[in-house]
């Protein structure tokens, strides 16, 4: 069996302005919170998402793509 590997960069778009910026994820802990560098907005998850990267980045946190439950 294979393991996966794990993309740790992952580009978000803040849902208030459209601000597109690339970050690199935590693999220790889940990030709730996200200030958007553009218009200050404080990103958090959506309902049913365990981060702000499983909602608004194009990349899902590293628990969710090993396949794991994410750290909620």
């Amino acid at each position: 069996m294979t393991k996966q590997t794990v993309v740790l960069d992952s580009t978000l778009t803040c849902p208030e302005c459209g601000h597109i910026e690339t970050e690199k994820m935590p693999t220790d802990t889940c990030q709730w919170f996200y200030e958007c560098k553009s218009c200050k907005a404080v990103l958090k998850p959506l309902e049913g998402d365990c981060c702000v990267f499983c909602s608004y980045a194009t990349v899902p946190c590293p628990p969710i793509q090993d396949g794991s439950s994410c750290c909620g």
